[in-house]
């Protein structure tokens, strides 16, 4: 099984390099120029999972393959999903029922934080004043203020906090940024991405239970943004990324518009985030419809790039009209002919249907590279270069996005809210 992970990260790297050949590739995203040249020796990172649910689970699996990192600690006030964690695990890893406690028995160098959202900040606190190094999972906080304080908090300590945005590690991803900043597809004006879903988004919980909004915590405001937390993030932080910027303004208009079920969040959002020089990112997520399932299309003059498909599109001219290119030929040869005045005098633009090219794909996991590169951060105690802002502003514009649908107003960006570059 190793010789196996380790033939496919040598591909991956591989890929990954192909793209740093291309150049540029510290320019466009530093993080994943550092991440290619880890170095898989030193002793392994010591880690503690924080919630061991289905997402905890998932992260749990990815940190048993990637290269430094060894599982010495788990933690979920749920006993069935701490069980469940156990049995993934190749040799028993003590567990805990409080994060705290977990922390207090030492023997960590750093904990995956993979709870519900309102929990990420004193979690996060947590194990930053005990001294160890945090990776949690996206978005970073319910509020802007303790996603301002996470940040603080980090520098404070001298200790890393990365947040799992793993599009950030994928060769697909790089390759596509690394395009666009190479004027392929012209200028990008616009970016549509959309996240849609067929799903109510609720888990099973017997009626009347305490439960309930501990197991569907997503579906209440009280715990989390619902779709703009929880998959919004995602791709506004690639439109951050393309654009190389953060939005000036964003308005949009939320509803909860097919399952009222007692929900508080929305399960429908449409959104316009403003960047300078008038470029917008529109953002849909829905649960009622999944046709469009997830995808970003980043649109410039020249061309299209879908990344999520791994495609590049080039824009053609159309071919001329034939009965123009008749009439054209008949003025230069001389000829005369009836020349038809009725039917159909337009017809509708619908989209240019052409295979494209692909981006390339690779068979390794970029959530895994993702560890790799924190496991070699922690190690030299050394962050990954612009990945922290990436993350920061994602999260903001998830955060503010829902304030404008909120309030049924457009909300500026603050400008104190922009994290310098380093």
């Amino acid at each position: 099984m190793r010789d196996s992970l380790d033939l496919s990260r040598r591909r991956f790297l591989e890929r990954l390099g192909g793209v740093a050949a291309l150049g540029g590739l510290g320019a466009v995203a530093p993080w994943a120029a550092q991440a290619a040249n880890i170095d898989a020796g030193g002793g392994d990172v010591r880690i503690g999972i924080i919630g061991t649910g289905s997402r905890g689970r998932t992260l749990l699996q990815n940190l048993l393959k990637a290269r430094g990192c060894r599982i010495v600690a788990l933690c979920d006030d749920q006993a069935p999903h701490l069980a469940q964690a156990q049995k993934l695990m190749p040799q028993p890893a003590p567990g805990f029922a409080d994060h705290r406690a977990m922390i207090d028995a030492g023997g960590l160098d750093a904990v995956v934080i993979a709870t519900p959202l309102h929990v990420h900040a004193p979690q996060t606190f947590d194990a930053l004043d005990a001294g160890l190094h945090v990776w949690c999972e996206k978005a970073m906080a319910r509020t802007v203020a303790d996603c301002r304080a996470m940040v603080a908090r980090a520098d404070t300590a001298g200790k890393l906090l990365q947040i799992g945005h793993q599009r950030l590690f994928n060769p697909t991803y790089l390759k596509a940024i690394k395009r666009v900043r190479a004027g392929e597809i012209g200028t990008v004006t616009q970016i549509r991405a959309s996240w849609h879903r067929q799903t109510n988004w609720r888990k099973p919980v017997p009626v009347g239970s305490a439960l309930e909004q501990r197991t569907n915590w997503r579906l209440y405001r009280e715990f989390s943004g619902g779709l703009m937390t929880e998959l919004g993030t995602h791709q506004i932080q690639i439109a951050n990324w393309v654009l190389d910027d953060v939005p000036e303004r964003v308005m949009g208009s939320g509803s909860i518009c097919f399952w009222k079920d007692g929900r508080t969040v929305y399960d429908h959002v449409a959104l316009i985030y403003e960047y300078a020089g008038g470029r917008k990112l529109i953002y849909t997520s829905l649960l009622n419809n999944r046709r469009y399932g997830c995808e970003e299309q980043i649109q410039g003059s020249k061309g299209t790039i879908e990344p999520e498909l791994g495609r590049i599109y080039f824009e053609n001219a159309p071919p001329p009209v034939a009965a123009l290119r008749k009439l054209e030929d008949d003025v230069a040869k001389g000829r005369k002919r009836p020349v038809p005045i009725g039917g159909r005098t337009w017809f509708p633009e619908l989209p240019i249907v052409t295979p494209g090219e692909s981006l390339g794909w690779s068979d390794y996991d970029e959530t895994t590279l993702q560890f790799e590169a924190f496991a070699a951060s922690v190690r030299a105690n050394k962050p990954l270069r612009g990945a922290l802002r990436e993350a920061f502003h994602a999260s903001i514009a998830s955060l503010l996005g829902e304030q404008a649908m909120d309030e049924r107003r457009a909300i500026d960006w603050p400008r104190d809210l922009t994290m310098p570059r380093t």
